[in-house]
């Protein structure tokens, strides 16, 4: 058996040898898959993102208005920052945080922080002024109203039997 062959990397080169149906290439995707996944659901970002914090939103619409809530644990209100700039709506600011722990032992500081920016493409310009947001829980909520040639005026269509 030849076992350069059976080393995932080769000499000088960092991209794994994969061949089709070779079940370590299939382990390796899965892995790099659950990697990237990993602390998705306590807000961290994933690794191939590299200190980039996007936070989590949902946008709804209604016929009047488009409201945007964005998850921001952790976050202090006054490091939250909202634009509304004609038809992007722009959530960016920065997480800070410290722990500080002494004990007969030992004495603990732990730092963190980071900056983070999300934006959304509206269908319509927005109106700065217009705009509503507010912060409760960790969530902030930011509520645009439609131009009055946006709203959707509902018409029942009849259905044809054939």
């Amino acid at each position: 058996m030849y076992w350069p062959a059976l080393r995932p990397f080769a000499r000088g080169k960092t991209e794994v040898a994969a061949t089709e149906g070779d079940p370590f290439s299939a382990f390796r995707r899965e892995m790099d898959r659950l990697v990237d996944s990993f602390g998705r659901e306590f807000g961290w970002p994933a690794p191939s993102q590299a200190g980039a914090m996007a936070p989590s939103i949902d946008v709804s619409e209604t016929d009047s208005e488009i409201k945007v809530e964005a998850e921001l644990p952790g976050v202090d209100q006054k490091d939250v920052e909202v634009v509304v700039s004609d038809n992007v709506l722009t959530i960016k600011g920065e997480k800070k945080s410290e722990k500080e722990e002494k004990k007969k032992d030992y004495h603990l500081v732990e730092r963190s922080y980071g900056g983070f920016a999300r934006s959304v493409t509206l269908p319509f310009a927005a109106e700065p002024d217009k705009a509503k947001a507010s912060f409760k829980n960790g969530v902030l909520t930011v509520t645009l109203p439609k131009p009055p040639e946006m709203k959707a005026k509902a018409k029942k269509i009849a259905i044809r039997a054939d």
